[in-house]
């Protein structure tokens, strides 16, 4: 059996797919949180108007749980501080349903979980999927990346649903990376598209980011055709292109000069900051990535932003 830990809309999603496939526990650490999804059968507060299936189980105590993999589907920045307050689980896989890169360790969600967990086989789920489309049960294609290539076999027969077609890979940080990349391009098109420069502009966003997520993660040993595929290229042209995102509706307001509800989390705000720091040490060129913390930080305004790449040396691409 599988457990999700995380009710937020990702996480109710996924368990609520899952458990059309076979039985399934969603922890939750509000027992207030759990006592209402017990009694609506739904989480009307993250996912609402989603019914649970009959085999989906809530729990707020994790002496619950049942035996089997564990996805994590929390924050990337509060990753840590969940590991930290979990029981040891032994052997037991743990699956990371976030994207981004920690910003206090520069650490992906895999190497969060493997120096806190180390007897624990660590995955990653990822690729593009909004959490209503999953929980209504609408085709989506996912990435489960793992180094171990029977487990990742296990745990992409495990993962499988009606409307959740897994692909697997040995690439980690392929899948990482890309994950974590597509968000902060996500930012840049939001605030390309909310400042009113056109779909052209975005276009050249998402194929130059495109180019700052390859030439990281060739640099850590990924492969291309992971950033291709769906963890890649399939993840950006969904986070860049839709207002479900919400790191491009971050963006979005960014370009309007409007206010944004800070209780929702932006992945790729953190990540930026990150990924710059990480690509400053390694001696990679990420521009998109410097105007996006420079937007974030409002130490740039969008006229200042486009007119620092669009001034940048010409080259061949």
């Amino acid at each position: 059996m599988t457990s999700v830990l995380g009710a937020g809309a990702f996480g109710t999603a996924l368990a609520i797919s899952l458990a059309r496939a076979g039985h399934v526990t969603l922890w939750a650490r509000d027992a207030a949180q759990t006592r209402a999804m017990s009694h609506e059968r739904m989480n009307s507060a993250r996912l609402p108007g989603m019914p649970f299936p009959e085999d989906l189980s809530v729990a707020s105590s994790l002496n619950a749980l049942p035996d089997g993999p564990i996805l994590l589907a929390v924050p990337m920045q509060k990753l840590r501080d969940a590991l930290n307050s979990l029981p040891d689980f032994g052997d037991r896989p743990l699956v990371a349903c976030c994207k981004g890169i920690e910003l206090s360790t520069g650490k992906s969600p895999t190497q969060v979980i493997s120096e806190l967990r180390p007897q624990a086989p660590a995955a990653i789920l990822t690729g593009p999927s909004f959490a209503q489309d999953i929980a209504r049960g609408l085709p989506t294609a996912l990435t489960l990346a793992c180094a171990d290539e029977g487990l990742g076999k296990d745990l992409q027969a495990r993962l499988t649903t009606p409307n959740i077609r897994v692909y697997r890979t040995t690439d980690v940080p392929g899948a990482e990376i890309g994950g974590a990349v597509k968000n902060v391009m996500a930012i840049a098109c939001g605030a390309a598209i909310g400042a009113g420069l056109g779909d052209s502009a975005r276009a050249a966003l998402m194929t130059r980011g495109y180019a700052e997520m390859q030439r990281m993660a060739l640099e850590l040993g990924a492969q291309a055709d992971t950033l291709a595929g769906l963890s890649g290229f399939g993840d950006l042209a969904l986070t860049c292109t839709s207002e479900l995102s919400r790191n491009f509706r971050y963006g979005l307001s960014i370009g309007q000069a409007s206010g944004f509800d800070t209780s929702v989390t932006v992945e790729g705000a953190a990540t930026a900051r990150a990924l710059q720091a990480r690509a400053a040490e390694m001696g990679i060129e990420m521009p998109i990535t410097d105007v996006v913390v420079g937007l974030i930080d409002q130490t740039l305004d969008v006229s200042r932003a486009m007119s620092q790449l669009l001034s940048r040396p010409l080259k061949e691409e």
